[in-house]
């Protein structure tokens, strides 16, 4: 499942803009999670959490910044925390910059949207 949503993620980056929601997420990458059972969402959590863990130690962007959060003005604070347990900074101090998402965002897109990187890690 965390090489499906990776592989999607990076698909999206490359041909989509804006953000993907959680359902978008499941239904697109065919995840047949529920949301409304609370340990698979969790999952789903856990998931992108584990993949952008493994992106940033890699030295490539985040991808969990490409999924929205519905009813948040972005991520939720899940995202912020795990960005600073990764060094980025204090995560109430990263939620409250408008900037940092939209930087991560479009590092994510320029970063997958180069053919080179593409075929070299996907």
């Amino acid at each position: 499942m965390i090489n499906r949503v990776r592989t999607h993620l990076i698909r999206f980056a490359r041909q989509q803009v804006g953000t993907t929601s959680f359902l978008n997420l499941i239904q697109e990458a065919e995840l047949g999670l529920n949301l409304d059972i609370s340990h698979e969402k969790s999952r789903l959590v856990e998931i992108l959490a584990e993949i952008s863990e493994s992106e940033f130690h890699a030295k490539r962007p985040l991808l969990s910044c490409l999924v929205k959060i519905k009813g948040a003005k972005g991520q939720g604070d899940n995202f912020f925390k795990m960005c600073e347990r990764l060094g980025m900074g204090e995560w109430r101090q990263l939620k409250q910059d408008p900037e940092f998402v939209n930087s991560l965002r479009n590092e994510c897109r320029d970063f997958w949207q180069n053919d080179e990187n593409y075929h070299q890690f996907l």
